[in-house]
């Protein structure tokens, strides 16, 4: 078994590790949303000489080795590249992860009263054990769109001068009946509703508004503060996140606990990474993508054709429009398609198969697949491309190590990577260890952050 990374660092890297996990703690406060990942990783490429492919078109401009473009899919689908020197059809490197997370999202008619509470009715996103998410307190992010296009942003709950919610659990003294149900039933998902208020209208007339008196109170909180009616929730996006900040985790401060690090320590490292390659041959791009968590469908997850649109303009202005090229582009290209592995819990020990699990502060994680049971639903990376990937890290001195997982039968779980094989090109999983998938608050070693970046430096070089 590999040694732990964290008696290897010499001052320097030490200094470099506590520099990237910092700045990846406040790009997880910044980020709750798969529209606030794209709007704070727009800012940091901006900063970063990135320019928007749209602004490029319009002058009618030429791309060549050494620019640096971003394209926008709605919002919440990013994709960054750096042109390199060999033509685009040579195919490109391509760090992928998404930036949606497991989460409770607004229905679109869900404001009610019951018997003097307001709440607001949902619907949870993704694979979440419910009963993790009651009794602690939430914030509401998101946006309100109205019918003249404005659009309203909204993040109440972070500040610590805001309010925040919750979602209320049965009391332990009345719970006898709740406590002999199966774990997936303990809590009902149309009993997820976030309670968002007590208080009357002052002066509600004795009418249908004095019995609904505490919904017409938070209407007119939400006309005041956002001039928001409550027909406007039909076009508004609101999810429903844990409240507080990512937090250094342990007495010696090596792990960090925060929501939605699957897989935005994915994410986020990627970037980091791509930001800081400013030379390769190769093209470079950096993709960060939306509805993994439900399959990775719609507009902008990776099914879409979002990516391959993006690559063919791209094509058309460094070699000229050729639908072939953009085959050759996407066949001749390497992905690493970065999500969160499962770390080895000695707390659950008998879910995992030792030899062949990922741990704490060992480094960067490849998966040659994923999928559940008999590889279903996975990509298998082949060996050339992973012997290629050793060499990469090994020469840039990254540490890595090879996991499954889980046990074979006993579950397993898929990426985008078998999508983006679909074109013929060279993908594997690689990713960060993380304890607590999909809970709330999730766990990751600040050494795998650390050598996450330096193992999407090395790839993008290659």
């Amino acid at each position: 078994m590999k040694q732990t990374t964290w008696i290897t660092y010499t001052h320097e890297q030490m200094q470099e590790l506590k520099d990237i996990t910092e700045r990846y703690k406040s790009c997880l406060d910044a980020g709750k949303t798969e529209r606030e990942c794209v709007e704070l990783s727009i800012r940091m490429a901006e900063k970063a000489g990135y320019r928007d492919l749209k602004a490029v078109m319009a002058a009618g401009e030429k791309l060549k080795a050494g620019d640096k473009i971003y394209a926008v899919n709605m919002d919440k689908m990013l994709a960054l590249f750096r042109i390199g020197e060999e033509p685009l059809s040579a195919g490109m490197n391509i760090l992928g992860a998404h930036i949606d997370s497991p989460r409770i999202d607004v229905k679109q008619n869900p404001l009610y009263e019951n018997e003097g509470f307001a709440y607001l009715d949902t619907h949870y996103y993704g694979g979440i054990k419910k009963y993790q998410w009651v009794a602690q307190p939430l914030s509401l992010h998101g946006v309100i769109v109205k019918k003249d296009g404005t659009v309203q942003k909204v993040a109440i709950g972070e500040d610590e001068s805001d309010p925040v919610f919750v979602i209320t659990d049965l009391l332990v003294h009345l719970a006898q009946e709740q406590l002999e149900k199966k774990a997936s039933k303990v809590i009902d998902g149309e009993k997820l509703d976030l309670l968002i208020g007590n208080c009357p209208l002052d002066g509600a007339v004795e009418d249908k508004e004095q019995k609904e008196a505490v919904k017409a109170n938070i209407l007119k909180l939400l006309k005041n503060k956002y001039d928001m009616d409550e027909e406007d929730f039909s076009s508004a996006e609101l999810e429903i996140v844990p409240a507080g900040r990512a937090r250094d985790c342990g007495m010696d401060r090596s792990m960090i606990l925060s929501y939605g690090q699957d897989d935005r320590v994915c994410a986020f490292t990627s970037l980091f990474a791509m930001l800081d390659v400013t030379e390769a041959k190769k093209t470079g791009c950096c993709l960060l993508v939306d509805k993994e968590e439900i399959g990775s469908v719609g507009a902008t997850g990776m099914h879409s054709r979002f990516f391959e649109n993006t690559v063919a303009e791209l094509v058309a202005m460094t070699e000229g429009e050729s639908e072939l090229k953009v085959r050759r582009a996407l066949m001749n290209s390497r992905m690493l398609s970065s999500d969160v592995s499962a770390a080895y819990d000695p707390m659950f020990a008998e879910a995992f198969e030792k030899r062949s699990s990922a741990f704490f502060a060992k480094g960067i994680t490849f998966n040659k697949f994923t999928g559940s049971r008999g590889k279903s639903g996975s990509n298998d990376a082949n060996a050339e491309y992973i012997a290629a990937l050793r060499k990469a890290m090994d020469d840039a001195g990254v540490a890595y190590q090879f996991a499954e997982l889980g046990r074979v039968d006993l579950g397993g779980g898929g990426t985008i990577a078998y999508i983006m094989a679909n074109y013929g090109m060279e993908v594997i999983d690689s990713g960060v260890a993380v304890l607590n998938m999909h809970a709330p608050y999730e766990v990751s070693s600040k050494a795998d952050v650390y050598e996450a970046v330096k193992g999407y430096r090395a790839f993008l070089r290659m």
